[in-house]
């Protein structure tokens, strides 16, 4: 029977750890929905409350580190266990910085607010619904042990990264037209920016998920599309 105790305990334990690590995954996905929100309807207030709630996430991110180093020392964990306890570690940073990018964007909503409107919104909007897709579906394998979601979530950051390429051309396109546009399409450049790190750090949790379950690592060379770094931008009437 204390042998069966303790088998039972340790089991409760690796399942708290999912639990921990499935609800700072939802406090995650629900801050960069309100970020988006916050920048398309020009919510100054919406992005204070985000900002205000990464706290949150930092603190789950501390709690999640203290249970796995407490696991890793009293359970000694082997095989799939173990990389479980190390995969929870990783992800729980993860979601950590993904907090950080939404709570970034989030400020730069504010001053944004403040600022006259410049052009759409709509790759904003398309690209984040993109990651909350991907990050929910990384949490939803987490959860469920799945390596072949892991895996589909892993290659699935190329349209981010296409977005971003487009968006990133299009504020330079701003900028070139009046200098006026310098402040706000700098803002939404950053903006761009933080929701295509999101989508990294979505496929690093894949990652790690996918290793978790399986033991193997996925390839190096995962699809990437972010080709900012070579755009060239025309100014008007060239």
């Amino acid at each position: 029977m204390p042998t069966e105790h303790i088998v039972r305990s340790y089991d409760e334990d690796l399942r708290r750890l999912r639990d921990m690590i499935a609800r700072m995954g939802g406090l995650v996905e629900r801050q960069v929905a309100d970020a988006t929100r916050a920048l398309v309807r020009r919510d100054s207030d919406l992005a204070g409350e985000v900002v205000q709630r990464d706290v949150q996430i930092d603190q789950l991110e501390r709690e999640i580190e203290a249970f796995c180093v407490r696991l890793l020392a009293l359970r000694q964990p082997m095989a799939a266990d173990l990389r479980l306890i190390i995969a929870g570690m990783k992800v729980s940073n993860d979601l950590e910085r993904i907090g950080d990018y939404a709570a970034n964007a989030a400020k730069r909503s504010i001053v944004l607010a403040s600022l006259p409107g410049l052009g759409s919104m709509n790759g904003f909007e398309r690209m984040a619904h993109l990651v909350q897709e991907n990050l929910k579906a990384a949490m939803d394998a987490l959860v469920q042990g799945d390596a072949e979601a892991a895996e589909r979530v892993w290659g699935a950051d190329e349209p981010v990264d296409e977005i971003y390429n487009g968006i990133f051309r299009e504020m330079l396109t701003h900028m070139m037209e009046d200098p006026r546009n310098i402040t706000a399409a700098t803002h939404l450049l950053f903006i761009a920016k933080n929701l295509e790190r999101i989508g990294d750090h979505t496929t690093n949790i894949a990652e790690r998920i996918h290793f978790a379950v399986r033991g193997e690592n996925l390839p190096e060379d995962r699809p990437k599309g972010d080709t900012s770094a070579f755009a060239v931008v025309r100014a008007p009437g060239d």
